[in-house]
């Protein structure tokens, strides 16, 4: 396979005019946008500070990748840019007090992105520091079960934030991208043993190799579960765990085991906790309590097929009929008011950012880190 460098050397130049397509027509998407909510009145006051803030950073950003990354994928850098754009218009529509909030963590984040540019053996520290950030995700969780609060205010919310003063934070975002680290820097180097020790079905269930870092994952999932009853942060951390364990090791039982015992847990919480029962019945049947604990999804379904094929338009539709959408539906007013083309691009683009990501992944096995 060809090394990173001998793929790209060639095709810089012209993977500088794309990404500047791409840069352009994501900025023309943030610009025309802000420009329909401003002449509504809807939003901020400031539309304008938040569509400069996305130029400088999208301008900015791009330039340092070129300095410091030249032989970078032409695709990631816009597509991230177009939907933090999208985003900050999404919560300008729905909550524009959290506008101002919103860019801030945008331009921190490309900030962060050229920190990160900045030091070509980060995926080297790492693999080295690889438990002390165990530690610290396992710090976060313990913290979080502690000290969480919730920003809202409500009572029997879910605490899953920590915070300092009106500033506050999920720890389970760092969580994932520790975990991620930790797992891939783990199986990689235990990858051979692990294939060597997984031949046959019957050995690996004997091994603890295999079978206790299952069950390990698995209880930890089931500790986020009881304390913070977040049923979605438990299934992606044990499901990030499973494929990236499959892939290290190759061996498919992995996969099922791991969806019997996500499901034994599920069972279990179903009937431990009123909040899961809730959310299961909801989703199987939500129109049998439409008016009642039923309503912000059947709100939300509404939305949705009141967006048709071309949407309602930004600021058009009525998605803030929806209780909590800039929180939990924002995916139902962005279809309501771009419709069903707005939630093709935004699922093709998702599929672009996670095949061109798993690209670079794989030019990158011939490399050293």
């Amino acid at each position: 396979m060809a090394t990173l460098s001998a793929v790209t050397n060639d095709t810089t130049p012209s993977n500088y005019r794309l990404e500047n397509l791409l840069l352009v027509m994501s900025g023309a998407f943030v610009i025309v946008n802000a420009l329909a909510l401003g002449l509504q009145g809807i939003g901020g006051s400031l539309p304008i500070v938040h569509v400069m803030a996305w130029i400088v950073a999208a301008i900015g950003g791009a330039w340092f990748l070129r300095r410091h990354v030249p032989q970078h994928d032409p695709f990631l850098f816009p597509l991230v840019m177009f939907f933090s754009g999208w985003g900050v218009l999404l919560i300008d529509r729905l909550a524009p007090i959290f506008a101002e909030r919103q860019t801030v963590w945008l331009l921190l984040g490309v900030f962060a992105l050229c920190v990160t540019a900045s030091f070509p053996q980060l995926l080297r520290w790492l693999r080295q520091y690889r438990y002390l950030l165990l530690l610290l995700g396992l710090a976060l969780l313990v913290s979080t079960i502690l000290l969480g609060r919730n920003p809202s205010g409500l009572i029997g919310a879910p605490e899953l934030w920590l915070g300092i003063g009106n500033v506050f934070f999920q720890p389970s975002e760092a969580l994932k991208i520790i975990l991620v680290a930790f797992l891939a820097s783990y199986l990689g180097e235990n990858a051979v043993s692990l294939r060597l020790t997984g031949r046959g079905w019957q050995q690996a269930w004997l091994s603890p190799r295999l079978i206790g870092p299952i069950l390990l994952m698995w209880s930890l999932c089931v500790l986020v579960l009881v304390w913070q009853r977040d049923l979605g942060t438990a299934a992606l951390f044990f499901a990030v765990f499973l494929i990236l364990l499959y892939v290290a090791s190759g061996q498919l039982w992995i996969l099922a085991t791991g969806i019997v015992l996500i499901g034994a847990a599920g069972v279990v919480a179903y009937f431990a906790f009123s909040v899961v029962q809730l959310r299961v019945d909801i989703w199987l049947n939500p129109w049998l309590e439409a008016d009642g604990r039923a309503y912000q999804v059947v709100q939300s379904l509404m939305a949705v097929a009141n967006g048709g094929i071309f949407g309602q338009g930004i600021g058009q539709g009525a998605p803030t009929y929806i209780p909590v959408v800039h929180s939990d539906f924002v995916f139902s007013a962005l279809a309501e008011e771009w419709g069903l083309l707005g939630v093709i691009v935004l699922l093709g683009g998702f599929a672009i950012l996670l095949l061109r990501g798993m690209r670079v992944a794989t030019l990158h096995q011939s490399r050293p880190f």
